[in-house]
């Protein structure tokens, strides 16, 4: 069976993505607007509804513009802005997030897809919120190591331009403690209250890890029981990897490898820990499973597909 699939806004970085995992594909007809009426109000509309999925790669502005053209029923939704990852009649688009999550994204029409940093966080947070031992009104901090990429085009042609010795260095961003993914890292853990979070762009293209420390006193667990509720969480997930905890490759190396799920559609997550202090920490390709790799995937999943065709 064929499906055809109209990405709005194809040129930006997860638009071309998407087009890339798509592009081979036999069961995929891919519709491209002509590049003189990409602001065309009546091409857009023609196309969003010509298709069996369209992927929203736009400014939340324009993501919800674009949803209000579409007037098929049958054309399912995935926007990859933020614009509806909290909102009711939305599906998170992180198959992962729980046992029936699969479920709820093949059998909607408006999917929201995650994005980057909150994807790792809520994979962190969400079995412990669930098994207990996070509480709902814990207040957590978390902080983001991510490739320049996550900027879009702007960010990366700086970078690319070379000459700024101020690129060299990590750079701290988000300092007015407000970051566009905290509500749904609330939202999709279950969370009463957003993490305090602290996202770091570094001079490489793309890669990301997300880390979460905790207090085990005050939780009243150990690492081990963290590790556990983790991997039965995740027990079967094709694209998540629990590694073992303290992993002995990391410790032995002595630093945790950002990029090494770069080109893939994986998510690694380490506990490390001692009698007093666990830290939570998941890396995956904020272009892939941060964004559009995720998008496919979901795609996939309510296609009734197989999940990872094209990943």
């Amino acid at each position: 069976m064929s499906y055809r699939v109209f990405v709005d806004g194809h040129e930006g970085t997860t638009g071309l993505r998407i087009h890339e995992y798509l592009a081979a594909r036999p069961d995929i007809e891919l519709l491209v607007i002509d590049s003189d009426k990409r602001k065309d109000l009546a091409e857009r509309k023609r196309l969003l509804n010509a298709a069996d999925v369209a992927f929203l790669c736009l400014p939340d502005a324009a993501a919800k513009e674009a949803v209000a053209l579409i007037d098929n029923p049958n054309t399912c939704v995935i926007d990859a802005s933020t614009a509806h990852r909290t909102l009711p009649g939305w599906a998170f688009g992180l198959p992962e997030l729980h046992k029936g999550q699969r479920a709820a994204i093949r059998a909607t029409k408006r999917i929201a897809n995650p994005g980057c940093h909150a994807s790792a966080f809520i994979l962190l947070l969400r079995p412990l919120v669930d098994a207990g031992l996070v509480p709902k009104a814990a207040r957590l901090n978390a902080n983001s190591l991510t490739g320049y990429s996550g900027g879009g085009k702007s960010m990366i042609a700086q970078y690319e331009a070379g000459g700024d010795a101020k690129l060299l260095s990590p750079r701290p961003y988000a300092l007015t403690l407000s970051h566009k993914h905290q509500p749904e890292m609330a939202a999709h853990t279950g969370l009463v209250h957003a993490p305090l979070f602290q996202p770091i762009v570094g001079p490489f293209y793309k890669g990301l890890a997300v880390s979460v420390p905790l207090q085990l006193a005050e939780l009243g667990c150990s690492a081990e029981q963290l590790h556990a509720a983790l991997a039965t969480a995740y027990a079967g997930e094709p694209f998540i990897r629990v590694l073992p905890l303290r992993d002995a490759p990391t410790l032995d190396a002595g630093f945790y490898d950002v990029q090494a799920c770069n080109d893939t559609n994986r998510v690694d997550i380490l506990v490390l820990g001692n009698d007093q202090h666990a830290m939570l920490m998941a890396r995956l390709d904020n272009l892939g499973k941060g964004a559009s790799g995720a998008a496919v995937q979901s795609m996939n999943v309510h296609l009734g597909v197989e999940e990872s065709l094209g990943l």
